[in-house]
């Protein structure tokens, strides 16, 4: 009866959702331009699209696994996205912010240019600091790469650490972040992880050590 008792984190949909909504109509027009002068020696590329689709996927398949497979480790994992999540939330209400990277007119077509036009269409290049898209697939691996089931299989820990650092590049190719936000989203991770991960790390070390003696 308890065995999934701890989808009541997934509450966390409710607070999220309706926030991120308000924000995406109400940041239009006013906001704070970020830019980097390294974005303009980025080149856009829609190939990118492929990883930047798939950080969906990637979500969805890393906490799903962790619920039915890990507990400690979908709590962490909730833990450390929900909380960088929040103050991504926070940063954009009192520091509205947005783009103007994104190409006006694109010189070729192809599949992956259809799939960015609709990308456009349906994200607004506004509230982008610090990015989701980096800071969710860093938590990724992170969750990964600590859960003690998938600790040997080095297929999945690499494949996880390629994905979330194509993904990232995709947020720069694409044009859909600046390297600001993906700097402000590596940041914001390193030191969530210290709080939620590496103290707990630290614990367990102390705790061998006290065996030992």
């Amino acid at each position: 009866m308890h065995t999934y008792s701890h989808a009541w984190v997934l509450l966390y949909a409710f607070i999220y959702f309706p926030w991120f909504t308000y924000l995406e109509r109400h940041v239009t027009d006013n906001y704070f331009v970020i830019h980097s002068i390294f974005d303009d020696y980025i080149p856009f590329c829609e190939y990118f699209i492929i990883p930047y689709l798939l950080w969906f996927a990637y979500i969805a398949v890393t906490l799903g696994y962790l619920f039915f497979n890990d507990k400690q480790g979908f709590y962490k994992a909730s833990a450390i996205m929900f909380s960088g999540m929040t103050i991504f939330l926070i940063i954009c209400t009192v520091f509205p912010n947005g783009l103007n990277l994104r190409p006006e007119v694109f010189t070729r077509d192809n599949f992956c240019i259809e799939l960015v036009k609709r990308i456009y269409q349906t994200d607004t290049p506004t509230n982008v600091l610090p990015s989701l898209h980096v800071y969710n697939s860093i938590c990724c691996y992170i969750a990964i790469s600590h859960c003690e089931k998938l600790q040997h299989s080095r297929l999945i820990q690499k494949g996880s650490l390629v994905l979330s650092i194509l993904i990232i590049l995709s947020t720069m190719f694409l044009k859909q972040h600046s390297v600001v936000d993906v700097v402000a989203a590596c940041v914001m991770a390193y030191f969530l992880y210290t709080l939620i991960y590496a103290q707990e790390g630290a614990k367990v070390v102390l705790a061998d050590l006290a065996l030992e003696k």
